[in-house]
């Protein structure tokens, strides 16, 4: 650890939240001569108290351990690059919109990696013209083991997402656009196909 980075980032933290050294000194149940202490490189916190610092300022404690905080580049507001993250636990579907560390019933999760579906795994999807609306559907088992959780049209600035269920058939509708068709088998992953 690199006490000079850490103190650099704590007072950077403080400063943005608008804290004072002792606001911050008595959150934490230290004195304000410690605080300043860290914020001039001439020591660093206890172990005990970064989980702590990790919550009041709201980061990662391995970006207070290392002093940096990771920033993730622009993708230029292209929804069509939307990283999703299905817990394996509950089933909760969360999506980003750039690299980020997400986690769920205790578990960090790792981004789908989204595969061209092949001829038998593809949905059948039907313009509605009248309706502005596609109609989507597909003889994929929806079973308690083995069903299709979501489905969801990305363009390059919106997402319609359809959380589905394993009673329920596979038959949906969605607002008619040009974009990607993603949907997750709880068996055999993400998988797309353009509209």
């Amino acid at each position: 650890m690199d006490n000079t980075k850490v103190g650099r980032l704590i007072r950077e933290l403080r400063t943005e939240s608008g804290m004072t050294q002792l606001q911050l000194a008595n959150r934490l149940g230290v004195s304000d001569k410690a605080v300043s202490k860290w914020e001039r490189g001439l020591g660093c916190p206890e172990l005990s108290l970064l989980p702590g610092l990790s919550e009041i300022f709201g980061v990662r404690l391995e970006g207070l351990l290392s002093g940096e905080l990771e920033e993730n580049d622009a993708l230029g507001g292209n929804m069509k690059r939307l990283r999703f993250y299905v817990c394996p636990e509950c089933g909760n579907i969360i999506t980003a919109a750039a690299e980020a560390a997400v986690s769920c019933c205790g578990r960090q999760l790792r981004a789908l990696e989204a595969k061209k579906a092949p001829e038998d795994e593809a949905i059948s999807v039907t313009p509605c013209p009248d309706e502005n609306e596609f109609y989507l559907r597909s003889g994929h088992p929806m079973e308690r083991g083995h069903y299709i959780s979501f489905a969801a049209l990305l363009t390059a600035d919106s997402v319609q997402l359809k959380k589905l269920y394993p009673e329920w058939g596979l038959e949906f509708r969605l607002p008619f656009a040009h974009g990607r068709l993603l949907w997750y088998c709880s068996e055999h992953g993400l998988y797309y196909m353009d509209v």
